[in-house]
């Protein structure tokens, strides 16, 4: 609106200052929430994920919801893609996600329809056309599509004792997977597809468990400063849900529902809008369970008086010891 008031105005945006969303998803970092953590290369969890990934030519995080899976496998992309946008693609599958979106399918045009590469056939290209670097595609929820179908031809060819054979793909054109082409996948291990996934990718990929972890969590409250009892409270209630979840899967709460949590508030919030529903849908068969994990998490909201908790501090011993 000051054009016509004051001459050559230069309009900024936020990332013009570098503290913008588009700033902040740069190299290191797997979101691009501006109080992300920065991910390097000295990270175990990445580490392990870059030292399988030229040996498998392919890794699998496998966990439940709120593990981390996404993060981590957005951060080792990005840094084994040396935070060169041109080597770096994140995809999601989805129920309707298909060849024709992943390999090779049809854009429309004005009057008709032109052939368009996917990001799978696209990044294949390139990679074969730099054999110096690494190219590395990232697929987010895998088991939620039909891998075979989108895949395709492929599937076969993505094996690392298969790279670099031809194959000929729908349009009649003969490529091959280049071995500096790298997939980081993750997966839900209980949802409606992973049978297929497993079949498909088990002795193609390797595959890396991303359970809850309590340590994680511990860290994570830590760090957002909470109140020391009321961090203890909510990581006994954690411990809790997570050990029923080895009898029912569906109840296993990743740490990182908690990633904003610093106190009484937040924990309201992620209740709410959030674990409540996961608690329900987990034991919307075993109703006493659901009410006794309903009944504990309001308990972390109630302080116990001193007395009390200076006695359930205080060691048992047995008579005569």
């Amino acid at each position: 609106m000051f054009e016509g008031l004051v001459p050559d105005v230069r309009r900024l945006v936020a990332d013009d200052l570098d503290i913008g969303a588009q700033a902040r998803a740069a190299t290191g970092r797997a979101s691009s929430a501006p109080d992300a953590p920065d991910i390097t290369m000295d990270n175990p969890q990445v580490q392990e994920i870059m030292r399988l990934a030229p040996i498998y030519g392919g890794v699998i995080l496998s966990g439940p919801p709120g593990t981390s899976k996404s993060f981590f496998a957005a951060a080792a992309g990005q840094l084994m893609a040396g935070g060169d946008k041109r080597r770096y693609r994140f995809v999601q599958f989805h129920a309707s996600y298909q060849y024709e979106d992943f390999m090779l399918g049809f854009a429309p045009t004005e009057s008709s329809f032109k052939p368009k590469e996917g990001p799978f056939l696209k990044l294949v290209k390139d990679a074969a056309a730099d054999r110096e670097n690494t190219y590395v595609l990232v697929i987010d929820e895998l088991s939620r599509a039909d891998v075979g179908r989108v895949f395709g031809e492929a599937l076969t060819y993505i094996e690392r004792s298969k790279r670099e054979l031809p194959f000929t793909i729908a349009n009649g054109e003969e490529i091959k997977v280049p071995s500096n082409f790298i997939v980081l996948a993750t997966m839900n291990p209980f949802d409606r597809g992973v049978d297929e996934v497993d079949a498909a990718f088990e002795r193609r990929f390797a595959k890396i468990s991303m359970d809850p972890d309590r340590a994680v969590l511990d860290e994570i409250l830590t760090n957002n400063g909470m109140d020391e009892d009321l961090k203890r409270r909510v990581m006994v209630w954690f411990d809790r849900i997570n050990g029923h979840a080895q009898s029912n899967p569906a109840a296993a709460v990743g740490h990182a529902y908690f990633w904003d949590a610093s106190d009484e508030n937040t924990l309201a919030d992620i209740w709410q809008y959030q674990l409540k529903y996961l608690v329900q849908r987990a034991f919307r068969r075993d109703q006493n369970t659901r009410v006794a994990l309903e009944t504990g998490w309001s308990h972390i909201f109630v302080r116990p008086e001193p007395a009390q908790e200076a006695a359930s501090e205080e060691p048992t011993t047995e008579p005569g010891v």
